[in-house]
Parts: structure tokens; sequence; C-alpha cells
């Protein structure tokens, strides 16, 4: 089964600092319909603007993954980690006990991220940060897995989260095909840019896909796209 969910019927919120959509309830959206697929309860759809973002806050109990479409995030927490996380590149924060932590953008020009919530399979873990360059034109017509739970997953180079999950992204040349076999149930699929066929069903950058029972996948591209794939149990 395949669910869309178009880019103009997520939620919304403009605070001028932050243009915000979100593919799933959070904050101040509220839609019974749309609480999350599985484990993965949190979308956002980010824009940041130059000299601003979220100050020093708490979260406990979650894998925030963060993949970064332009511009540039800069992390900070309480337990004296700092980054700055480049276009293409990823980082994930596991909560675990509780941590603190602020994203700024200290960039020149605007930030656009994804930022994805997944919820761990144990609770109570060591909080922990991290994040990693991924080479540029790496995942050029091909998935590669930018966060995972799963072993090969992480021998082949992703960051580790604590969920039988796993984020992949991909670039895809307009006309290319790419097949793929879900590990899990469920996926979530969303273009960054770029117009996709996925089992018949188009879809257009920042869309949602909702991926039930279909564990094959033919992913067409109709133009360039760059899309990310939540892979889940």
């Amino acid at each position: 089964m395949i669910e869309k969910r178009a880019f103009d019927t997520l939620g919304h919120a403009n605070h001028g600092w932050l243009d915000a959509h979100h593919h799933f309830s959070f904050a101040d959206y509220h839609n019974p319909a749309r609480r999350g697929v599985g484990p993965l309860l949190v979308w956002n759809d980010d824009t940041i603007q130059p000299d601003s973002g979220f100050p020093m806050h708490p979260h406990r109990d979650m894998e925030i993954i963060t993949y970064v479409r332009a511009g540039q995030i800069d992390h900070e927490d309480h337990l004296g980690n700092r980054g700055t996380t480049l276009a293409g590149d990823v980082q994930v924060m596991s909560a675990g006990t509780g941590i603190m932590h602020a994203e700024f953008n200290r960039g020149t020009r605007p930030t656009q991220i994804f930022q994805i919530w997944i919820q761990p399979k144990e609770r109570g873990m060591p909080p922990r940060w991290d994040n990693k360059e991924f080479p540029k034109g790496a995942n050029a017509n091909r998935l590669v897995p930018l966060a995972s739970g799963h072993d090969a997953d992480i021998e082949a180079g992703a960051l580790y989260i604590h969920q039988d999950a796993a984020v992949h992204g991909a670039t895809l040349e307009a006309g290319k095909t790419l097949d793929h076999t879900l590990a899990g149930s469920r996926a979530y699929l969303v273009p960054a840019r770029g117009r996709l066929r996925i089992n018949g069903t188009d879809v257009d950058a920042r869309d949602g896909l909702v991926l039930s029972d279909e564990t094959a996948l033919r992913i067409e591209a109709l133009e360039d796209a760059e899309f990310i794939l939540a892979d889940l149990p």
C-alpha cells in the first residue's frame, strides 16, 4: 500500500527565522491521521535563516537524525560535543537518558534540513552525538546507508542508531531506475529535490510517501533527483 502526502498538505509553521513543514504531528500541528510510521515519529522539513537557530534545550530517549540539504548546521551539547554538518552530510544524536543541545546556522545562507526522529528500541541508553561526511557523488544512482541499526550498514559506514531501522540517501539521474528490497515491513520516502515514480506512484520534491507491505521498490527518476528513505520495522 502506498500513501502519498503532498507537500502542500503538511503541517506548516513560519516563525521568520524558521520555516518548518511537518510530515507528522509535531508541536502545534495535530493530525490524528499523521502520528508517525512505526518508530518514525517526526520528519521535519526545516529552513533556518543565517545567524539563527534553536537555543539549548533537552531531549530524551530519541534517535534524532539530521540530513543537511543545503547550507550547514552547527551543533553543541552539554557533553562537550561541537561540530558542523554540511550539505549532503548527516549528524545523529542519541538522546538516551537525556541531553541538552543547541543547533544554529552560523553560515551566510539559509540552511535546509530534514530532521528525523526515531524511537529507540531500548530506553535509558547513554546519550551521544556524532556526524559524518559522506563523499559527494558516492550516492549517485545507488542507495547509501546514512544511519542504521543494522550491522551490515554500520560496516558500510553508516552512523549507528539504537533501532532496527535504516535511513538511506541517494541521488538518481533522470531516466535511471533503482531497485531496492526493504529490510523492514514499512518505509517512508521523501525527495529532497526532483520527481520520482515509486512502484507506479509519482512523487514530487518534498512530498512524503508511506510504503506499507511494499517489500520490493522500483524507484524511477522522472528528472534528476535526491531522496531520503527510512526503512522501518
